[in-house]
């Protein structure tokens, strides 16, 4: 993976739209991003930092729904 990656990128990686990564970053959901300039940019660091966490909430949710 490149260093920085594009909201199309992050999107090609995750399997949804550029729509959806655009929607989580506004309502501060996805991985950490920044602007240079107008274009928005991901640390891919950060892209699979954030991947392991939600895969590590979606453990902990099901642990939790097979305990109720």
């Amino acid at each position: 993976m490149d260093e920085f990656m594009t909201t199309a990128e992050v999107a090609r990686t995750l399997r949804t739209s550029p729509e959806t990564v655009r929607y989580w970053r506004h309502v501060g959901r996805g991985p950490a991003s920044f602007r240079v300039g107008r274009r928005v940019l991901y640390a891919s660091a950060d892209v699979e930092r954030w991947i392991v966490e939600q895969r590590a909430a979606e453990s902990g949710r099901r642990a939790t729904d097979s305990v109720a």
